[in-house]
This record gives C-alpha cells, sequence and structure tokens, in this order.
C-alpha cells in the first residue's frame, strides 16, 4: 500500500504540480478541487501517464462534512494520509471596507482558516496515531503584510498562519510537521494569474517576466521545495519559509 498525498486546493499551478511531484516520488497522489472537473482529469491523466498513482474528486471545501468525509475515504479506500498538502485560496478580490459585505468577509475566512482547520482535526489525530504526518500549507504575502482593498483576504491568512503555529505547538512532539509557505511573488500558473489576468494579458507577462527571465515562480520548482520540506529529519524540520523569485522585492522591503 503506497502512502498518501492529499492535495486540497489541487490546481494547474501550484497544487496539481506538487500532487505530480510527490506521486513521482511513489505516493499516491489524491487530488481535489472545487471545480473543472475536465481539467482535474487532466492532471490525475498526466500523472498515470507518468507510471504513478493518483486519483482526482471535486470537492467544495466550504460544504459541510465534504472534508471530513473525504479524509475518510481515502484512509478507508486507498490507504494512510503521510502528506496534506493544503492549498486552497481565499482571494475574493480587491475590495474596499464598505465593499466587503459580512458573508465576502466570512468566505474568506471559511476557506483560508477553517478549512485548514478542519482539514487539521480530520488528519491530525490519524497522523499522531502513527507517530509521523506533514501538512504543507501554501500561504501568500498578505498573510504577513496586510494591504488596502485586502481585508478579507489578509485576516484570513494570518490567521492561517497563527493557525499552523498552534498545530505545531500542539502536534510537532507527536511526529507531525506542519510548515507555513509564504509564496511571495507571482506563479506562472494559468489557474490562478492566468484566469485574474485573461489570457492576452497573463502571456505578455510571460514574456515580459516569465519564461527565461526567471521572474515569474515555477510551479514546477515550488514543488522541490515542498517535497524537500516533506522529507526533512526533525531536527532541522522548517516550520515557516517564504519562496519569491530572484527579481522581486522581499514583502518587508515595500
Amino acid at each position: 500500500m503506497k502512502p498518501v498525498c492529499l492535495v486540497m486546493g489541487a490546481g494547474a499551478g501550484i497544487g496539481g504540480t506538487v500532487g505530480r511531484r510527490f506521486a513521482h516520488e511513489g505516493y499516491h497522489s489524491v487530488l481535489c478541487r472545487r471545480s473543472d472537473e475536465e481539467g482535474l482529469n487532466r492532471l490525475v491523466g498526466a500523472i498515470h501517464e507518468d507510471g504513478n498513482e493518483a486519483s482526482g474528486h471535486l470537492l467544495n471545501a466550504i460544504d459541510e462534512g465534504a472534508i471530513e468525509e473525504r479524509v475518510e475515504a481515502v484512509e478507508a479506500d486507498i490507504g494512510p494520509i503521510e502528506v496534506v498538502v493544503f492549498n486552497l485560496g481565499a482571494q475574493i478580490g480587491d475590495r474596499s471596507l464598505a465593499g466587503t459585505s459580512y458573508k465576502a468577509f466570512e468566505l474568506g475566512w471559511r476557506m483560508a482558516c477553517f478549512g485548514l482547520f478542519r482539514v487539521a482535526s480530520s488528519v491530525a489525530p490519524k497522523m499522531a496515531e502513527r507517530g509521523k504526518g506533514t501538512i504543507l500549507v501554501t500561504s501568500a504575502t498578505a498573510a504577513v503584510r496586510g494591504n488596502k482593498g485586502q481585508h478579507s483576504h489578509a485576516a484570513a491568512m494570518g490567521g492561517r498562519r497563527m493557525l499552523c503555529q498552534s498545530l505545531n505547538a500542539e502536534f510537532a512532539s507527536q511526529g507531525i510537521h506542519v510548515a507555513h509557505i509564504l509564496i511571495d511573488g507571482a506563479v506562472d500558473a494559468p489557474d490562478t494569474l492566468g484566469k485574474m489576468l485573461g489570457a492576452e494579458r497573463f502571456q505578455e507577462l510571460r514574456e515580459t517576466r516569465g519564461m527565461e527571465n526567471d521572474g515569474l515562480m515555477l510551479p514546477e520548482k515550488i514543488a522541490d521545495t515542498y517535497f524537500h520540506i516533506a522529507q526533512q529529519h526533525r531536527s532541522v524540520w522548517t516550520h515557516e519559509l517564504d519562496l519569491r523569485a530572484f527579481s522581486d522585492r522581499a514583502w518587508w522591503n515595500h
């Protein structure tokens, strides 16, 4: 029975690429995303073409019971979840305080913070019973730096960061490694940045900053870091790090 890497938020950028990397290293990658079944099938198919194991599921993380039921099904039908990649975004757009409804503000928190809490509540006890496990949490600059129009996003991602620290404080001694990975820059990902900008502007950005310029963060290289963190010895665990392209200014210098 192969170990399982469960990816929550498996788009064509970070999530799907990390899942593919873990599958290449001998894991069965379970890819979950909210919509676009065709895109999900492409990701799973690419892993199968590599000769590795994966399965895909459409899952809306804010639906009651959806996360918990998927965790139970994976453990029962596929195998023990050794790695969770929590890659759900929580960006609801650039909105003023007056333009952010209570419902919109809460939506960011439900995706970014409560979603992670639910995943941890479902998998951490199982990991603790086995004495090992890794939870890799994709985060954003908003977790450490609030900005205009980002009331919901910054609050949600800041909460995600503190939750990671609290989980580490409780579960590190039980063999569970929680890493908060701050993505401080633009990722060369059609599912996220591409959709936000539109195909034409995204391609322009790739040609001016990305490709041979290395100014956009490459999902394949991000996946290398995620896999490295999952293999770390507990004497040198990384609990938090930030990744950015060499040409970008760090968040604290803005």
